[in-house]
């Protein structure tokens, strides 16, 4: 398989109360609950997540909450209670693949911003677009973007961890992923410090930048 590249390839050990509750209000599949072990795998070209996926599925007990096929890229993931389950699922994709671990795209930042003290008509702007929670006036506000997109759940879960936070609004597919936190200023960069934390301590090979659709 190697015409495939491994965009994403990313293990979350315990999905945050928020992030799950948002996947269950964006994803069309079987909704996953807070603190359930994850796995976010994207590809490129996209066609091939549907046949990794039923590589996944078939391996393991491992239950499917997002696929998206989009021409050049797919995400997918998995999801269940026993943390070797959704090991073993991401396994199967990369001995499938062909693949190791470290060859997957290493996470790259592309943009990271802190707004402080948000403007009322700012905030009704965002809230007008959001999917997650009500974005208010005077809270900080972290703006994260990612390529490849699928590490942006890896990131949002990491500051959800590191602080007490809101998530307003999450982008999980397509050429760059964006996370929209909002909270207490020191709330909120310890959110992203966290976040950045874990972005930095996933390895893989340098990817190209800004790959677009």
């Amino acid at each position: 398989m190697a015409d495939v590249t491994l965009r994403t390839y990313v293990f979350l050990d315990d999905l945050q109360p928020q992030l799950a509750a948002f996947i269950g209000t964006t994803a069309r599949g079987f909704l996953p609950v807070a603190g359930v072990a994850s796995m976010f795998i994207e590809t490129a070209p996209g066609l091939i997540i549907n046949r990794i996926m039923d590589v996944a599925l078939k391996a393991t007990r491992c239950t499917p909450a997002i696929m998206v096929v989009e021409r050049a890229f797919g995400l997918l993931e998995i999801h269940e209670w026993d943390k070797g389950q959704v090991r073993l699922g991401g396994q199967a994709v990369l001995d499938y693949l062909k693949l190791d671990e470290h060859e997957r795209v290493k996470p790259r930042v592309v943009s990271d911003q802190v707004i402080r003290a948000v403007e009322p008509y700012h905030a009704q702007l965002i809230n007008k677009i959001r999917y997650g929670d009500m974005l208010l006036a005077g809270e900080s506000l972290l703006i994260l973007e990612t390529e490849p997109a699928g590490y942006i759940a890896f990131a949002c879960n990491e500051a959800l961890k590191a602080a007490h936070v809101k998530l307003i609004d999450a982008q999980l597919f397509g050429a760059y992923g964006r996370l929209y936190l909002s909270g207490p200023e020191a709330e909120i960069d310890a959110a992203r410090d966290g976040a950045m934390r874990g972005l930095e301590s996933l390895k893989g090979k340098e990817g190209p930048k800004g790959e677009g659709r």
